[in-house]
């Protein structure tokens, strides 16, 4: 906790990107040149849509506080298809692709630190490591899109939700967020829904049934876990694909 203290006392705006992954290996010039990318520092309030589909970005976006999803909408359904957690470039995939084909959605208020494209364009130009990096963190969001579609195919509706609610503990603690019983959280049984392809009737029932095996509890926004390994069995939930710890973790960028 010291540590992350220092680093977000110094790197106010960015101090947790690749926390708990490749942070380690930017050296203090990078990670003062990441926090120097920032152009300002915006506050939304719940609800609010940072980016919505098809409009043209010129800025990409540091979660600094909160939580945010990337949803589609379809035949007037929402589908929540990403959670992000403070440290995560939400939509870098904007410097290349200048409009998304989804919308950015803050769950509950949250801080954002815009980041021009121009100054990544700069990045890219002379400072390969860096530039490395933010591909990096990228990529990470692929995998986590890979593992979410596998576990919605696999798993019952119960142990979907069990799923996503690991992976969101074990991200928390990767940026100094987490606790060991388990985290606060603005999502709604709604919200869970829409993440787990599931109606709220169903996501209901399934967290009623995860209270009674005594896995998990939701309850206004304060989701305690009374044994994470317990939790984590039930959901078949491995976090390799998080790139934290595991067989695919980094300890160097070649590994």
């Amino acid at each position: 906790m010291i540590a992350f203290e220092e680093e977000l006392r110094r790197y106010p705006n960015t101090g947790r990107f690749l926390a708990g992954r490749l942070r380690h290996s930017m050296s203090q010039d990078e990670r003062l040149r990441l926090e120097d990318m920032v152009s300002a520092v915006v506050h939304h309030e719940a609800g609010d849509r940072i980016i919505a589909r098809g409009n043209t970005c010129d800025n990409s976006t540091m979660l600094v506080e909160g939580f945010m999803v990337r949803t589609l909408e379809s035949n007037g359904k929402r589908s929540i298809v990403s959670f992000h957690v403070p440290g995560d470039f939400v939509d870098l995939h904007c410097f290349a692709l200048k409009r998304l084909d989804h919308n950015i959605d803050c769950i509950g208020p949250a801080t954002v630190a815009q980041v021009p494209h121009d100054r990544i364009k700069a990045t890219m130009a002379d400072d390969p490591h860096l530039s490395r990096l933010l591909w990096f963190s990228t990529l990470l969001d692929a995998a986590l899109h890979r593992e979410w579609i596998m576990k919605l195919e696999q798993l019952t509706t119960p142990r979907r939700i069990a799923h996503i609610f690991s992976e969101i503990g074990c991200r928390l603690g990767m940026v100094g967020l987490g606790r060991p019983d388990g985290f606060d959280t603005p999502l709604t049984q709604s919200d869970v829904a829409d993440m787990c392809g599931a109606t709220a009737i169903h996501a209901n029932r399934a967290f009623a049934d995860l209270r009674r095996r005594d896995l998990l509890i939701f309850e206004r926004g304060r989701v305690h876990i009374p044994d994470c390994a317990e939790l984590h069995a039930y959901a078949d939930f491995h976090p390799d694909y998080l790139y934290g710890e595991g067989d695919l973790a980094l300890e160097t960028e070649d590994a």
